[in-house]
């Protein structure tokens, strides 16, 4: 947590830059001196570089994992971070769906205590718990809007009910847009702005720490990719919720419960994916019903359209339409390409977009 912690690895970084330029000036040994030249100063160098490297690891896990804890319900295991000294732990909505019974482990060790559910918001996949009794340290929250792809983060949790586990990795990607699946009572969930990252990420690790080398945690682990053809886990592709959206949506679900200020981008309907009925492929987003007064009912969208395209992109599913209003903001206008209900041709649509409601 020390505001120091950067500058040490930026000195490491100019004792290696030191260390390349005199060996590249020394050149190779002199006639008559075996050895003589910059290999050894270099060899010395990259071991100071690695040893602070190190260094640096040790004392950002020392910092941040008595805030990191395991959560264990009913059915099934994740992760949390704890954020702030009430007591009140964020994890992702998917690790506490439908749990009736929530404990709670600090992953430095220490007595389970009992917690309970204070809100959760599934399009963004998070969740707020709070335990009973016990005092845990809080973590520091930083800006994720300043992420750099490259920059080196740890990722703190208890993969496969290991708690307190620690993997490294660089920010691979910003802004993603990731959709997951349906998983026990969770409904699946598309997270935007999403961090993607080389740190492991596997089954346990949820909800827990992505966290930068000066000890602020940016991100909260949520998916980790899969392999199309192979069918398994993607090694080296992980994503996070990014801090900037746990910092907006968690102290509303503290405050009220619930969240009344969503900053997602909706269109005022409920839809359901139809299909082809000679293809049987997925073929658009049927309109189920319409909110009264929203952006769609204002531009003509009636139940029973379907909507194929918004703003050039193709919307072939539910999960298609989430990716694409993931990247937009309420308060955009965008073209819609319907199919009206009436069987008439395709016509498009200007649409002002509403905020997705909180639950």
């Amino acid at each position: 947590m020390d505001a120091k912690l950067r500058p040490v690895l930026r000195a490491g970084a100019a004792v290696l830059l030191g260390a390349a330029m005199a060996a590249g000036c020394a050149g190779g040994p002199e006639p008559g001196r075996p050895g003589a030249g910059g290999t050894g100063t270099a060899t010395v160098a990259t071991a100071q570089g690695a040893v602070q490297l190190e260094e640096q690891y040790e004392r950002v896990i020392k910092a941040v994992l008595p805030s990191v804890v395991q959560i264990t319900t009913d059915s099934g295991e994740g992760s949390g971070v704890v954020y702030d000294s009430a007591g009140h732990i964020v994890t992702n909505a998917h690790v506490i769906a439908g749990a009736r019974r929530i404990e709670v482990v600090p992953a430095s060790g220490g007595r389970p205590l009992q917690a309970s559910v204070v809100g959760a918001f599934v399009p963004d996949d998070l969740a707020v718990v709070k335990v009973r009794g016990g005092v845990l340290p809080p973590a520091r929250f930083g800006d994720s809007a300043k992420l750099e792809v490259g920059t080196i983060v740890l990722a703190m949790g208890s993969p496969l009910g290991l708690s307190g586990s620690v993997t490294n990795g660089i920010v691979s990607a910003t802004g993603r847009s990731v959709t997951t699946g349906r998983q026990g009572a969770f409904p699946g969930a598309t997270i935007a702005d999403a961090i993607q990252t080389s740190a492991a990420i596997n089954p346990g690790n949820s909800g827990g720490a992505l966290v930068t080398l000066n000890g602020e945690v940016i991100g909260i682990p949520t998916a980790a990719a899969n392999d199309p053809q192979g069918g398994g886990a993607a090694p080296g592709i992980g994503f996070a919720t990014p801090s900037n959206t746990v910092t907006r949506i968690v102290p509303q679900l503290i405050k009220d419960g619930r969240v009344t200020n969503s900053g997602r981008a909706a269109l005022g309907v409920t839809v359901r994916t139809v299909a082809d009925l000679r293809s049987g492929q997925p073929a658009g987003v049927g309109v189920v019903s319409v909110t009264e007064g929203g952006g769609a009912q204002r531009a003509g969208i009636r139940p029973g359209d379907v909507i194929v395209r918004v703003n050039g992109t193709d919307t072939p599913t539910q999960t298609a339409l989430s990716q694409v209003l993931a990247q937009l903001s309420p308060g955009d206008t965008v073209e819609v390409v319907i199919r009206p209900a009436d069987g008439a041709g395709e016509r498009t649509v200007k649409v002002t977009l509403g905020e997705l409601p909180g639950e």
